[in-house]
């Protein structure tokens, strides 16, 4: 099933997606990850509803995996400014991003170039967890797991290396992530070897399978719900792989105008546009 965030009269509502058309539900997807039952409420084309992010309510920041693929850990040595790391992580490498950079699957990417010269794409596969739980056994991951979805964890590469390392600062400007296109249930997607793709402009950057992801999806939940607990509607991010803008030579980072395509095999595609934005630097 393919749960879609949209407005109608004003009301925000979840949606299943069928084909070209949608079936509007009485309640938000929100409100679905939570438990709530999928009741319906009405059809409507899909070409006449604009998608938003599938959802809107989170419990903390957005939970991300660094490092998640060798080929980007490896392509960036020596690249991060005096920042790398003696040797590959044995164990996932985890942060956060504040929920306010989170936008639809069309919107505009926010690009505040007095912010930051060095905009950077990358494309992700994310879950939203739809139980909760605590120390959860490799085995029994993914049961917490509702549903995965597409991201773009747009990242600003000298605000990372400005603020001691740690990435917070240099991945959480407002309206800078996309999600969606819809949240799609664990039950309808084939996790072996789901192909993540993003393009700028037309050219094809990033091109790489789930299947070399260094950490899984039940080891990234096992290992950041150890001693800390996971709820309905967290959402996780779990990586990049290779071909993100600072590794190449010459680099390559995002302006405004540039058409951004983040895709996943199975998930769905985002199609985002850089747009100049204030965000009020200085």
């Amino acid at each position: 099933m393919k749960l879609a965030s949209v407005t109608v009269d004003g009301v925000r509502r979840g949606a299943v997606v069928d084909g070209e058309s949608i079936t509007l539900l009485s309640s938000t997807v929100d409100d679905v990850v939570r438990g709530a039952p999928v009741v319906t409420a009405g059809v409507l084309p899909l070409s006449e509803v604009r998608l938003e992010s599938p959802v809107h309510r989170f419990n903390r920041d957005v939970l991300c995996t660094g490092w998640n693929y060798w080929d980007h850990f490896d392509e960036s040595a020596g690249k991060r400014e005096g920042q790398d790391p003696v040797s590959r992580p044995l164990r996932p490498t985890f942060f956060t991003k504040g929920p306010d950079t989170v936008i639809g699957p069309s919107d505009p990417i926010a690009y505040d170039p007095s912010l930051s010269q060095k905009w950077d794409y990358e494309a992700e596969i994310a879950m939203v967890i739809g139980r909760d739980g605590r120390s959860i056994p490799e085995e029994k991951a993914l049961d917490h797991v509702f549903g995965f979805l597409v991201a773009n964890d747009v990242s600003q590469r000298d605000l990372q290396r400005a603020h001691g390392g740690q990435w917070l600062k240099g991945k959480s400007l407002d309206a800078t992530m996309p999600l969606g296109p819809w949240l799609t249930t664990t039950d309808s997607v084939d996790l072996t070897g789901m192909r993540v793709q993003c393009e700028v402009n037309g050219v094809l950057l990033q091109d790489a399978s789930s299947t070399q992801m260094a950490f899984s999806f039940a080891q990234i939940i096992a290992e950041l719900s150890e001693g800390m607990t996971l709820r309905a509607g967290d959402v996780i991010l779990t990586g990049t792989p290779s071909g993100v803008g600072n590794a190449r030579e010459p680099q390559v980072f995002l302006r405004d105008g540039d058409v951004v395509v983040t895709r996943v095999s199975g998930l769905g595609e985002l199609r985002n546009t850089v747009t100049l934005t204030d965000l009020g630097g200085r």
